[in-house]
Formats: C-alpha cells, structure tokens, sequence
C-alpha cells in the first residue's frame, strides 16, 4: 500500500498486516495501527459512460466544478485512447487509488478487490508463497524479514534485500501488490527472484518453490537458567487469548525472567496490543491515541496481568512495527523492562479500514495518531532500544542470535556492552 508500510508475507492467501499484516499492516481494534502480514499476489468491467461529464453528473453538486476535470478526461480517453474498449472498472479503481494517494499519507489509500483479499486473508494464519514479510521501498518491495523456516529463508533470502525482477520481468517501480500478485502462487510451484543486495555489485538470482506456511500468532518455551520466552509473530483476534495460555505455562514454571520478542512483527489490532502490554504493565497508560480535532483517548492497562513483576526483556528490530511499538513503547515509558535490538519501524498513526459497498475493495484512510504513555510520537522515528544490539549477516549465516543472548545475560544480571 504506498503503501509503504504495509507489510507482507508473499503468499498466497494474505497483513494483517497486519495489519495484515497484518496485517501486512498492524490493526488496531477495528482500526489498524498500520502494518500487516501479507501473502502474495495484487479487474475488468465494461458500463456506459455517463451522458454530461462536462457538467459532473454522478457527482454531488457541490463539487460539480471540481469533478468536471475528471469526467472530460474519462471521456477522452473513451474516445481517443488508442486501444479500445478501454476498461471502464480498472480506470474507476485507478481513479480511487489516486485520489487517496493524493492526501500524501502512505498509510491512506484503496485496496481492490483482489487486493483486500490478499490483505485479509492473512489473518487465517496459513498462507502458501515463499514466506517473507515486504515493505514498498522506493522503487522496490524490500524483504524486511524472511519467515522462520520458510522457503526464502532456506534459498537465501535475506532481510535488506529488494526484488527488482519476478520471473525474468524487470517489477523496478510497479505497485508493491503487483509485485506481490507476481510472487505469491500455489504450493509447490517455483518463482525466480532477482534480488539487488548491498555490497553485492550484480543482481543475485533465486529460485524459490513456494510452500503452504503458517503463521502462529504466539509461540514460547523456557530457555536455559530459566528464563522464559514468548515470541509474538502478530496481533490478531487470537493473540491475547493464545499468550495468556502460553504465558501461564511459563509462569507456573517460576521463571527468573521473560523475554518478550517482537522482532518482525508488523503490528495487528490495537486492542490486541493493549490487551498484551496489560500483561507486563501491571497499571497506568498504554498508549494515547490523538485525533486531527486535538481529541484524545488515552487507553489504561487492564487489571490481571499475568506478568506484572517478573524481570523483562523486550527485543525488537526494524520489522518491529506499529501494534509493536505500542507494547515496546508502553514498557519503555513504564520502566517495566530492557528494549534490546534495533531501532524499531516508526509507524505512530492508526488506520480505519472500511469495506467498499457490492464488494469493490475497502479504503484505509488515517484517522488519528497514537503516543507513547510519555507522549512521544514515534512515527517515522521509531523506537530507539536501551541495549542496542545488531544482528548481522554473519549471525544469521551462522544460526547465531546476539540480540536474544543478550536479553538472557540482561535478565541473569550480567552486565551487557551494546554492540552495534
């Protein structure tokens, strides 16, 4: 979604993101706090034109004149484009695409039909592509992080990485779903990536089969010297449920600590968040939430948390975003645990996301922009963790993890140097 940060994992079923995500974008509530998941993968119709389009007919009077513009060119181009019949449903999609491209606001914009399909598909969980989540980056889909165990992580792929080239066609400047609908296909088929990758002066190739992929939305296990270790891949309908029950688990154990990992997540539901910064924040702001009109919201942490007081580490990265940010935000303001890893995404405003009426597509547009419980905006900024700690491509070549062996020494009362 220039759409920049709208997120994907290339498959194909689709963030939310996030939200889509994640939600190839994060939601928030019935909102999106902006990021998703996504799967790979980006429509025709034929009707009469309207009879006056000098005159802005089909357009409320009030912006008649405005509209009048728009409708001459609709008629040139039915009279005089080259090749006809020009196609009357892709031009009034393009036609929506561009008017919300025009508030200059990455996170507002329309998503067609096909293309809501992708985004929500998502939040199913299981999805089928080469498993990477992608952000729109200039003039490429960047790979802001390959899934664990998936088929661009096992060819290679690595997070930094821009597709300027889907089976032998050269995607340099085409719409991130473009890209998407190109990459995204049915298990078992293959797709060859072109990939540009700094320091390397050509184009690598890939050649990736696709696979079906699931995505679980919390995952833990008990580490070494006790300590606990919840990962949250996404902000979803399930998450909260999911991370009490797994965090229970772990808190029967009597753990000399928790490592909470957000790292490459992309961000959800806003309610989501909150109801998972509840379970570390014991009280107090989570997050606020401000309006164009100078309104706010301001959401407390609910009672209940399961882990109130035990020691906390939060581990975070460039693909920690949105939804993310707000639990990382609200845990740094508090002073309830250590930020540790890198400079997380910066995405600080919520999205509504709305259905179309007779099913073409949905909007997003921004409606507001969220603060930390200490005020701080975070958009385009990020979160700067306490510890930073850098995972190279060195780490990941050789299955090393600094950032969560950090956050380990952290809880175990060592003291940590920041690398970077």
């Amino acid at each position: 979604m220039d759409n920049k940060l709208l997120r994907v994992v290339l498959v194909s079923a689709f963030v939310f993101l996030l939200c889509a995500g994640l939600f190839g974008a994060g939601f928030v509530a019935g909102h999106t706090t902006a990021v998703g998941r996504f799967a790979f993968a980006p429509v025709t119709g034929g009707s009469a034109v309207p009879a006056d389009h000098s005159t802005g007919v089909g357009a409320p009077s009030e912006v008649a004149d405005q509209f009048a513009p728009f409708w001459e060119a609709w008629s040139l181009v039915h009279q005089e484009y080259v090749d006809q019949p020009v196609d009357d449903q892709a031009l009034a999609y393009g036609a929506i695409k561009g008017m919300l491209e025009a508030l200059g606001d990455k996170h507002t914009g329309y998503s067609t039909p096909d293309e809501s399909e992708i985004l929500f598909s998502d939040a199913s969980g299981e999805l089928e592509g080469i498993g990477a989540e992608v952000a729109a980056k200039g003039d490429y889909v960047e790979i802001i992080s390959p899934m664990p165990g998936s088929p661009a992580e096992a060819a290679g792929i690595l997070p930094g990485d821009l597709i300027a080239g889907v089976d032998g066609e050269d995607t340099t400047g085409q719409d991130l779903f473009t890209v998407i609908g190109k990459v995204r296909g049915p298990a078992g088929t293959k797709v060859r990536l072109e990939v540009i990758r700094e320091g390397e002066p050509e184009p690598l190739e890939f050649e990736i089969t696709r696979a079906k992929i699931t995505i679980p939305s919390v995952e833990s296990k008990m580490l070494e010297g006790q300590i606990g270790y919840v990962k949250i891949n996404s902000f979803g309908d399930n998450t909260v449920r999911e991370l009490r029950t797994q965090l229970k688990a772990l808190m029967d154990q009597t753990p000399a600590g928790v490592v909470l990992d957000l790292r490459g997540n992309p961000g959800g539901y806003r309610d989501a968040a909150i109801a998972v910064a509840s379970q570390f924040v014991g009280e107090g702001t989570v997050m606020i939430q401000r309006y164009g009109d100078g309104r706010q919201e301001v959401f407390e942490a609910s009672k209940g948390g399961l882990a109130t007081d035990v020691p906390l580490a939060v581990l975070i990265n460039h693909g920690s975003a949105s939804a993310s940010e707000i639990v990382a935000g609200a845990i740094q303001d508090h002073d309830r645990g250590t930020i540790v890893g890198e400079q997380s995404y910066g995405k600080g405003t919520v999205q509504d996301w709305r259905p179309l009426s007779n099913d073409q597509g949905s909007v997003r547009i921004t409606i507001a922009r969220w603060l930390t419980p200490d005020e701080r905006s975070i958009d385009k900024v990020g979160i700067a963790p306490d510890v930073e700690v850098e995972m190279t491509a060195d780490d990941r070549t050789a299955d090393r993890d600094p950032q969560l062996e950090a956050a380990v020494r952290i809880l175990s009362g060592e003291v940590v140097a920041e690398s970077k």
